[in-house]
C-alpha cells in the first residue's frame, strides 16, 4: 500500500471519468467476493486512508452533498444555536414530502471555508461519511462509487482496494 494518496479533487475527478467503465466492472467483480473480507479489507484501507487525508483540507462532501438529518438532530442543532426549533427549520432544515429533514443549501450552511463550524455537534450522516468503516461494503459500493469522483478518502480505498484483490480489468484499453 502506498504512503502518499491523491487529494487534488480536479486529478481525482478526471480519474473518475477516465475510470467509470473499470468501476462498473470493479462493481461486478466485488460482488463476486467474500463480503467479509471485503468489510475487513474496505475497514483497514478506511483506517489508514484516513489516517493520512485531513478531511479539513478539502470538505467537498459538505461542499457538494445534501445532508439527511433526523428530527433528534434538528432539535439539538436549534438547543446549540439558541434558536426556536421553528426558526432553526425556517434558516436551515428543509422537509421533504415523505417527512425526511435534509440541510436546505449546499454547500453546507455550517461549512465555514472547509472547516464546519458545528464539528462537535455535526450530523450523523456527516460523521459516518464516507461510510468505509461500515460492514455490508460491497452492497454499499454502488453508492460508494458515486463519491469515488468527489472524496479523496473513497477514491484512494478504492484504488487500493483494487491492488489487494488483485483486480485487473483486461477489458479497459
Amino acid at each position: 500500500m502506498q504512503n502518499t494518496y491523491e487529494t487534488d479533487l480536479n486529478v481525482i475527478a478526471k480519474e473518475a471519468l477516465s475510470k467509470e467503465e473499470e468501476n462498473d466492472h470493479f462493481l461486478r467483480f466485488v460482488k463476486r467476493q467474500d463480503g467479509e473480507r471485503t468489510d475487513t479489507l474496505a475497514h483497514d484501507l478506511n483506517d489508514l486512508v484516513s489516517a493520512a487525508i485531513d478531511c479539513t483540507q478539502c470538505g467537498n462532501c459538505c461542499k457538494t452533498l445534501v445532508i439527511n438529518v433526523t428530527d433528534e438532530e434538528v432539535i439539538t442543532l436549534s438547543g446549540n444555536l439558541q434558536l426556536s426549533q421553528e426558526e432553526t427549520n425556517e434558516r436551515y432544515i428543509e422537509t421533504s414530502l415523505g417527512g425526511r429533514h435534509f440541510i436546505n443549501t449546499v454547500p453546507c450552511a455550517f461549512l465555514t471555508g472547509n472547516m464546519c463550524s458545528i464539528y462537535e455537534h455535526r450530523f450523523t450522516e456527516c460523521k459516518d461519511f464516507p461510510h468505509l468503516h461500515k460492514d455490508g461494503f460491497k452492497e454499499r459500493l454502488l453508492g460508494t462509487l458515486l463519491h469515488y469522483g468527489r472524496c479523496p478518502i473513497i477514491y484512494n480505498v478504492i484504488e487500493e482496494m483494487k491492488i489487494a484483490l488483485h483486480f485487473k480489468d483486461d477489458t479497459v484499453a
